[in-house]
């Protein structure tokens, strides 16, 4: 029989609480997948298409098109007023809900549908769709986008060769407005200086997105562009739905452009985001980096040693989605470049610019490499940093591997203007590291890599070196001269100052003597004045002694109480 004791355990069982949770995705042509939440908060599956509300159908369409062309202006106003999410009430005592996310969604597809099928000129400007957008997004000028710079350098005008990006500016100097909303306080974001209606710049994002989708190239040159620069921006908003119709903007306009808009319009704008004070806009960039990376592979690859430093600065960001952000932007950059020789060895090397500490695993898998293919620039700036970080390490036999790299890898250089960018980075390393390591087979590896690393460099770099050293040379002379001639300054003057301390000195003894001098000769004629007096005193006293006479009534000349004629004191009878 079992005994209960007070150790005794029972197991019970507890019906589970959690309620189970169907997820239901809505078939709009293809599959979409199910939306999922990233460790960043941020939504991480594919929007869906955008659907129109009103021109559903063909019979609609025909409608549109059979208008006459007031008509039909004052019908894409009125989509483009939906889109922004300002409603038409013919009675507004009536009550009536809101706008929503999905009612701008269904306008901006109309937009863009109506653009399609009555021309893109018509409907963006004829129209003012553009102008109202620009107002929206741009309610200060393109200048404040991006508060630190202006954005007309860097491949920016030329995004819109058929609309002039300066009436950005002039939205405010009678313009006419397609829509009725100003800039107020209620639903902006005024701490980002954005005075403009939340569900204005929804609305604006929405219709781009829609153009970029349903319309396709045509539209290329009127949002690719600055409204790509509102787009990131706008990834930094308060309000969610903004962000999101920001982000979904963002990447149809990537898709949307020529890859070779990428090196004079886009890369300048997103290296641009990467110096955002929002995290959000940052990630969102990074993003896109690596959506270029797919959509204009050969264009970023040109780029690489532009593009891999202002990505590497980012894997130390201090939000956790910046950082991976960066590495996946890294990963999917340096997979751009078609060197097969090092292919393998990318991951390795990209995980060793995000982990410093398997720097040495990197550089043991390039060692493995044999380099067949010419070496170009994208190829030593995706190697450089990493051996570069490798011959700084402690141990020797890790200087060794990268000084094997660096020989290797210098004998296929294509031309010197590819590794002259390289050359500070790695010369001065190998220089330290054989005339340092006390191994003398590291030391004769080293000089092997610098011999090899300096015949790649060409004539000119030694020219430049050999300038470099002479100016070093002549810099330490001069700042040896100037030394030498300040010392000598300063030692001329300590000795004036110390003349001028002595003469001070000795015009104060001088004056001290004179005064104790002049004091002297005053006591002097003070005492020889004080004992002519007492001389005339005595002799005063002496000869009043001689006229006075005794108390009892004799001359003091004769002793006589009456003196004879002879006396001296005779004085008659």
């Amino acid at each position: 029989m079992a005994s209960i004791t007070a150790n005794t355990k029972h197991k019970i069982a507890v019906p589970s609480t959690k309620k189970k949770t169907t997820t239901t995705t809505t078939t709009i042509g293809k599959p979409k997948p199910v939306a999922k939440k990233g460790a960043a908060g941020r939504r991480g599956s594919v929007a869906p298409l955008l659907k129109p509300s009103t021109l559903t159908t063909p019979e609609k369409i025909a409608e549109l098109t059979a208008l006459n062309q007031e008509e039909q202006k004052s019908r894409v106003k009125d989509m483009c007023r939906l889109a922004m999410g300002e409603q038409t009430l013919v009675d507004k005592s009536k009550p009536h809900a809101a706008s929503t996310t999905r009612d701008r969604s269904g306008a901006a597809a109309d937009v863009a549908v109506a653009a399609k099928e009555l021309g893109v000129k018509f409907v963006l400007k004829g129209c003012g769709v553009v102008d109202e957008m620009q107002r929206m997004l741009f309610p200060e000028g393109i200048s404040k986008v991006f508060a630190e710079e202006d954005y007309s350098t860097g491949g920016l005008k030329p995004s819109a060769s058929a609309v002039s990006l300066t009436s950005l500016d002039n939205s405010a100097d009678g313009t006419t407005s397609v829509t009725t909303m100003g800039t107020g306080t209620v639903g902006t974001d005024s701490k980002r200086g954005k005075s403009t209606p939340a569900n204005a710049r929804e609305g604006s994002l929405l219709i781009i997105r829609a153009l970029s989708e349903i319309v396709g190239k045509k539209t290329e040159p009127y949002i690719v562009g600055a409204f790509l620069a509102a787009a990131l921006d706008e990834c930094g908003s308060n309000s969610s739905s903004v962000r999101e119709a920001a982000e979904d903007a963002a990447t149809a306009l990537i898709k949307l452009a020529n890859p070779w808009a990428f090196p004079r319009l886009i890369s300048p704008l997103l290296l641009k985001s990467l110096k955002s004070n929002e995290w959000r806009v940052k990630a969102n960039a990074l993003e896109r980096l690596g959506q270029c990376a797919e959509t204009a592979p050969k264009q970023v690859c040109n780029l690489l040693p532009l593009l891999i430093p202002n990505v590497t600065n980012q894997v130390w960001d201090t939000k956790a989605q910046v950082t991976k952000a960066a590495g996946a932007c890294l990963m999917a950059i340096c997979q751009t470049n078609p060197n097969p020789d090092i292919a393998p060895a990318i991951p390795a090397v990209v995980n060793a610019v995000c982990k410093p500490s398997e720097t040495n695993k990197a550089v043991e898998e390039l060692m493995g490499t044999t380099f067949v293919v010419t070496v170009d620039a994208p190829t030593l700036s995706i190697l450089c940093p990493v051996l570069s970080r490798s011959l700084k390490e402690k141990l020797a036999i890790h200087k060794r591997a990268a000084c094997i790299v660096i020989n290797n890898m210098s004998k296929l250089v294509g031309s010197p203007e590819d590794v002259a960018p390289f050359g500070p980075l790695l010369v001065p390393e190998l220089k330290k590291v054989a005339s340092s390591v006390q191994f003398e087979e590291i030391r004769d590896e080293a000089l092997k890599a610098l011999a090899s690393l300096t015949k790649a460099l060409g004539e000119s770099y030694k020219e430049e070196e050999e300038k470099k050293d002479d100016a070093a040379q002549m810099a330490e002379e001069q700042a040896r001269v100037e030394a030498e001639q300040k010392r000598i300054q300063e030692q001329r003057d300590a000795e004036r100052k110390k003349e001028e301390e002595i003469q001070k000195k000795e015009e104060e003894e001088k004056r001290k003597f004179k005064e104790a001098m002049d004091a002297q000769r005053e006591l002097e004629k003070l005492e020889a004045e004080k004992a002519r007096q007492q001389k005339l005193e005595e002799k005063k006293q002496k000869e009043a002694e001689k006229l006075s006479t005794k108390a009892s009534g004799k001359c003091q000349g004769c002793g006589l109480k009456k003196c004879k004629k002879t006396c001296l004191f005779y004085s008659g009878p």
